[in-house]
């Protein structure tokens, strides 16, 4: 299937805002054939005109002029010996507004009385060479304009209209495709700050809307092991939307973080991982207990299909451009300067010069991977994960924790076991600050912030450091798994 019916077809699958704005693949194919018409109009059929472009110096790009005026130049005439020609494919205007043209120079030794100001005679030059190939170049004088110079240099320059309307058509469709991406951009980053608004709402706290068994200024108390959490409920999704989140963690849908295969996913494969996710999603939604958590959960469904959208279209319009560019290339013989095809980082700005001009329009951070990026800095943070508030040593919540006097963060349990030991110094950093912790390191903000955030993990862990501390002060008076003996 053609690759012009093959984007079509893709384009139909994608939402109207984006599918209005993508390259229009077809329009530019026919003006490239326009142009290839024009070019033959002039003589300069892709053939010659790769050919004489090829060519890498003077003496071989004269001799190849020669080669097609054989015939139509008398002998003796010394008048057009010892040429010197150039052909260049050159672009002028503004970054707005491109004007591709050829400029045919030719330099020989003629007398420079001849070349009188405001001369408008043919030059005998490859003008005549054109015109052994095609007699269209007398019908269209008044596209040509013809400079003289006193180095006895003729350049014969020749305006490309439908080139000039294919870069026109092009740079104004990636002008409005980045100007309509940097609207999505704004528009789906509000989106997702609203929803981390109503996800909080539906995520608070449990104990938030009860009295704390504890403050952040309970310095006073005698000992932080009676701290207990609060077992008040109320009705709250925070157990629900972390396991949502965890799972889109962990499912890794539009980027790999693993060190073999890191970097962003394939369109399959991230379409493949969506919905899988969308499927597991499914079955939590039935958990949710507020009519807001679920419609919060089927806008963040529909911004990740959004996002693989986005991703399907930025593929296939960089694989449009790339091709027409290729097509351009490839059927009229015009090499692309290598200023065209720069990358550029970030959006364009309002007025770039022609040298700076980026025509693929795949930045090295792609859209898609923005978006996704804002889901993990504005939305995923709302919800708090344990992994980031656990002790280093157990690996489960710091309930109850202490702060060294290096900064490091352990849980009581730990840290008493250490100091049992007479380990003087931190695991993390080796400063010898563990024997020094008494009550006063407790950091009790935390240990506020835990409560809330995690209140059956707080109490599992509770309930795990006082089986622990029983068992320990059994083995202290000698009683070790064999019950009490009567004697």
């Amino acid at each position: 299937m053609h690759f012009s019916k093959t984007y079509s077809q893709l384009l139909l699958t994608l939402p109207p805002e984006l599918r209005d704005n993508a390259i229009q693949y077809r329009q530019l194919k026919k003006l490239i054939n326009q142009l290839v018409q024009e070019l033959s109009s002039l003589g300069l059929s892709p053939t010659v005109l790769q050919e004489l472009l090829e060519q890498q110096n003077h003496a071989s790009l004269t001799a190849k002029v020669e080669e097609i005026r054989i015939g139509a130049i008398p002998d003796g005439d010394e008048h057009h010996q010892q040429q010197h020609a150039t052909v260049i494919y050159e672009f002028t205007g503004t970054s707005a507004h491109l004007e591709p043209r050829l400029r045919l120079s030719v330099k020989h030794p003629t007398n420079t009385e001849k070349a009188v100001s405001g001369h408008t005679t043919t030059p005998d030059t490859i003008l005549e060479a054109l015109q052994l190939h095609s007699t269209a170049l007398e019908n269209s004088t008044a596209f040509v304009n013809i400079s003289y110079s006193f180095t006895n240099t003729h350049d014969l320059i020749i305006p490309l209209r439908s080139d000039t309307a294919f870069f026109q058509l092009l740079t104004t469709a990636l002008a409005s495709l980045s100007a309509h991406l940097n609207t999505v951009h704004g528009s789906f980053t509000s989106t997702l700050q609203s929803l981390a608004h109503t996800v909080s709402a539906t995520a608070r706290p449990a104990s938030s809307s009860t009295p704390r068994s504890f403050s952040t200024y309970s310095m006073t108390v005698n000992n932080a092991a009676t701290l207990r959490p609060s077992s008040a409920s109320r009705k709250s999704d925070l157990y629900s939307w972390r396991e949502i989140f965890q799972m889109y963690l962990e499912g890794e849908i539009f980027e790999s973080v693993g060190e073999r295969n890191r970097g962003e996913r394939s369109i399959e494969e991230t379409e493949t991982r969506m919905k899988r996710f969308e499927e597991r999603t499914r079955e939590k939604r039935s958990n949710l207990k507020m009519s807001r958590s679920k419609d919060a959960l089927d806008i963040f469904i529909q911004m990740n299909f959004f996002i693989l959208d986005l991703k399907r279209f930025q593929f296939a319009n960089a694989e449009a451009t790339r091709k027409i560019l290729k097509k351009h290339t490839k059927r009229t013989a015009l090499p692309l300067p290598s200023y065209l095809l720069s990358l550029w980082n970030g959006p364009l700005p309002e007025s770039l010069p022609p040298a700076e001009l980026a025509l693929l329009p795949q930045p090295p951070v792609s859209l898609p991977r923005l978006l996704v990026q804002a889901i993990g800095e504005i939305l995923l943070p709302v919800v708090p994960h344990v992994d980031d508030y656990s002790c280093l040593i157990c690996t489960s919540l710091a309930f109850k924790p202490i702060r060294l006097g290096c900064g490091h963060l352990f849980c009581v349990r730990c840290l008493v076991k250490l100091q049992k030991l007479g380990k003087a110094n931190c695991p993390i950093c080796r400063a010898p600050t563990v024997l020094k912790a008494d009550r006063t390191n407790v950091d009790y903000a935390l240990l506020n912030f835990m409560a809330d955030w995690f209140p059956l993990e707080s109490r599992a862990k509770l309930s795990a450091n006082e089986r622990e501390a029983a068992k320990e002060e059994l083995e202290e008076l000698g009683l070790t798994g064999q019950g009490c003996r009567v004697m």
